[in-house]
């Protein structure tokens, strides 16, 4: 399968590219500075096994130690996701795409916005359909029926503007026609991938407060591979 992978040198998205080298798939990833792909490897117990793209570029993949890996099973664009001429030639061609982009804030207000206009825009011009992108439970625990009230009045106000920029990106893609799957993290912590978590519509599973980088990546990786959670919001949590 051939991938288009925007957030790739990001904490979720070097899980996802390893995940889509050890499935043997062609990825195209963008990032504005391909070096950055080189300083991920940072999971205890995992091996960084290095594949170079045509131009010789070291892109590290999350293997056990004895994996192989085919040379040039990555092409790098260089490039930022708020162009959208870098952004269409890292779609075209892109079998399906996966968005492992964070919100971030003051730094870069808008980001997953923009990004999601650019990266629909792009899949629609070239054919591409199938779209996963992360999401923030947090952004939707108003609505939640398990969240308490503290909880909905306090959480909120903290992370006012990542979260609208969140609500932005799900508002975009919902309505772009693709065939999306909008991933809800609930917190976001460091661990192995372990395919053991609860997965429920919408909102978290009852109690679920945390989920692993390694096992959001999987479980997108997962929605890929078997074409389930079509224009779906399934929220993960252990």
């Amino acid at each position: 399968m051939r991938i288009a992978l925007f957030g790739g040198t990001g904490r979720i998205g070097s899980h996802v590219l390893g995940w889509a080298l050890e499935g043997g798939h062609q990825v195209t990833v963008l990032a504005r500075d391909p070096r950055e792909l080189g300083i991920l490897a940072r999971d205890p117990g995992e091996l960084t096994v290095l594949a170079s793209d045509s131009a010789g570029l070291a892109v590290p993949c999350r293997e056990p130690a004895g994996t192989a890996v085919p040379a040039g099973a990555v092409t790098v664009v260089t490039g930022d996701v708020t162009d959208p001429a870098a952004v269409r030639e890292v779609v075209d061609g892109a079998d399906a795409v996966l968005s492992a982009l964070g919100p971030r804030g003051a730094r870069t207000p808008g980001l997953l916005g923009t990004a999601a206009r650019n990266i629909t825009t792009a899949m629609t011009a070239s054919g591409a359909r199938r779209l996963v992108c992360v999401s923030a439970a947090g952004a939707f625990i108003q609505a939640d029926p398990d969240a308490g009230a503290l909880v909905k009045m306090i959480v909120p106000r903290i992370w006012a503007t990542p979260f609208a920029d969140v609500r932005d990106m799900e508002a975009v893609v919902a309505a772009s026609g693709l065939d999306w799957t909008m991933v809800r993290a609930t917190r976001l912590v460091d661990g192995a991938r372990t395919g053991r978590y609860r997965v429920r519509p919408d909102f978290p599973p009852a109690g679920g407060r945390k989920i692993s980088r390694a096992d959001v990546a999987g479980f997108m990786g997962a929605v890929v591979t078997e074409g389930n959670w079509v224009r779906a919001r399934p929220a993960l949590a252990y």
